[in-house]
């Protein structure tokens, strides 16, 4: 069985690195169309996949497009739409990027769960994803990694000289709750990068009320979710990353300081040892 929405859903926001405020509606979809994104306010009303070979870019976050077409910041929704059992999803939004709304998963997540899923019966099944042997890619001491397992585990890794973050490591099977254990971790940053990131014209739409910002000497908008929210939130791009795969290979997908990059060069190599 597939499953898909059993109604619309809709939230509307600002994107985290253009600032402009969109709206986004997932909608039903038919059995085996797989997640997609529509980009309503363009002619024609482009079509882009929610697959591994849309993906045009990377920098800090993940971006698909199609010809002139392109949609940012998917990361967040298709974690939330993967992580609750949504296999088939039309997104349509009416701009270039998904909204950040408060940093997670957690509202996507909510809004799924008070719709709840419709049970779609397969007719042609899709060849599953193997993965017959440990596949790495690694830049520096950073990697990514997945595994042979008898289940699907997300497990990740972070090391930041900053003390409130420091090292932290976290470990997610895939038949745990996703949205109480995952979905609620909010992006964060650095506060001595922001300057420069903004200046790279990069998180024009970031602030204290959709993202945790660090300092040398702290939180500087406290409280967390998670004492390991930071840890937590990798997991929820790294299953948004992967989840462009389509379906998850039964794998232990292991990550260290890894990057949307990173993530996205695994997915595509799972790919390639599959075809």
């Amino acid at each position: 069985m597939q499953h898909t929405l059993a109604e619309a859903i809709a939230h509307t926001g600002v994107g985290l690195h253009s600032g402009v405020s969109t709206h986004v509606r997932v909608l039903p979809a038919d059995v085996g169309s797989g997640r997609y994104f529509v980009r309503v306010d363009l002619p024609d009303l482009p079509i882009i996949p929610a697959q591994v070979a849309a993906v045009n870019q990377t920098v800090l976050s993940t971006q698909l497009g199609k010809g002139e077409a392109c949609v940012r910041t998917v990361e967040h929704l298709l974690a939330a739409l993967a992580g609750m059992g949504v296999d088939n999803a039309r997104i349509e939004i009416d701009g270039a990027e998904v909204p950040l709304l408060d940093g997670s998963a957690q509202e996507w997540v909510a809004s799924i769960a008070a719709v709840g899923l419709v049970s779609q019966p397969v007719v042609d099944e899709p060849i599953p994803l193997v993965i017959p042997a440990p596949i790495w890619i690694h830049q520096d001491d950073a990697f990514v990694a997945a595994i042979p397992a008898p289940e699907t585990r997300f497990s990740y890794g972070i090391d930041f000289d900053v003390s409130a973050i420091g090292n932290q490591w976290y470990s997610h099977l895939m038949t745990n709750s996703f949205a109480q254990d995952i979905a609620p971790a909010r992006t964060f940053g650095l506060l001595h990068q922001i300057e420069y990131l903004q200046k790279s014209g990069l998180i024009k739409g970031g602030n204290l009320d959709n993202a945790l910002v660090c300092g040398a000497d702290g939180w500087v908008n406290p409280p967390l979710r998670f004492a390991n929210e930071p840890v937590r939130h990798k997991i929820l791009d790294l299953v948004g990353d992967l989840s462009l795969l389509g379906h998850f290979p039964r794998a232990h997908f292991l990550a260290y300081k890894a990057s949307h990059n990173l993530h996205i060069q695994l997915a595509q190599k799972i790919l390639d040892l599959s075809n």
